[in-house]
């Protein structure tokens, strides 16, 4: 058997009972011609191993070995999707290891060769958990070389966001400083099984080789999360307790005291938590 012998999506989720779970944050999408363009989007697999988390029934793991991916590693909380990824693996011998876990808990590497692209529609409830992590790890650049993630458009539109507009805040921050991040593709409630009340958007981040600007990572998401926790405050007033002197040190870092966190570019925020830094 051979992956275009595979049934089509709708049959394999029949057959084996896998109504999406809210629980588990499943939107399953079933259009192969969409999950063979998404593995596109991730860039050239032929070299590569691939993480995907929360694969389902497989249509996107289906996309990534039919784009060449060297090997996937599809790690899946839900026992009820293993025969149907089994199936993919048995079309595609030594390339699809399939493991049975919690994508928070466990530790890729383990199962994965360098270079590795992460290609996933994530579960929505665990989605910007995992990218915060990848985007936060202790060293830099990281273990991976791309992520191609799916989110709910709101989500997608936070990470891409500028400085000035109301999407703008941690998540464009920590995806701005070390990679390059852009929306790719848009897809809308009916792409999906069951449609979600929202649109999705896939985001494409490649690792920059060392951060935008110098900073402390641990001072810097210090600095962030403080500033936009309350960011309709002034910065002099939600800094406050940052540290001595702060209003100094916000206009030392080329801010205004009364600016909000919002329209504050990473550049200064780099600045400013190198300032912190050195007191």
């Amino acid at each position: 058997m051979s992956l275009n012998d595979l049934p089509p999506l709708r049959e394999v989720i029949a057959s084996h009972d896998l109504k999406a779970r809210k629980s588990l944050g499943q939107n399953f999408l079933l259009d192969l011609n969409l999950t063979g363009k998404i593995a596109r989007l991730a860039g050239d697999l032929a070299q590569c191993d691939v993480l995907e988390v929360g694969p389902g029934p497989g249509g996107l793991t289906r996309g990534l070995l039919a784009q060449g991916a060297r090997r996937v590693l599809a790690v899946e909380k839900d026992a009820r999707c293993l025969p149907a990824l089994a199936q993919i693996a048995a079309a595609c011998p030594g390339r699809l290891e399939v493991i049975n876990a919690d994508a928070l808990a466990l530790d890729p590497l383990r199962h994965l060769t360098p270079p590795i692209r992460v290609v996933a529609n994530l579960p929505y409830n665990i989605g910007t958990e995992l990218l915060v992590r990848w985007l936060t790890p202790a060293t830099w650049p990281p273990y991976w070389k791309s992520l191609t993630l799916m989110f709910q458009r709101e989500v997608a539109e936070r990470i891409t966001a500028r400085p000035g507009s109301k999407a703008y805040g941690r998540l464009a921050l920590l995806a701005g400083w070390r990679t390059d991040a852009r929306i790719v593709l848009g897809l809308p409630p009916e792409a999906f099984s069951p449609p979600p009340k929202v649109s999705s958007a896939v985001v494409h981040f490649t690792a920059l080789p060392a951060p935008r600007f110098p900073a402390d990572a641990r001072v810097l998401e210090q600095v962030v999360a403080k500033a936009f926790n309350q960011r309709r405050k002034m910065l002099r007033s939600a800094l406050k307790g940052l540290a001595p002197d702060i209003e100094d040190h916000l206009i030392a870092a080329g801010i205004k005291p009364t600016q909000r966190a919002e329209t504050v570019a990473l550049e200064q925020f780099c600045a400013l938590a190198r300032i912190i830094e050195k007191i």
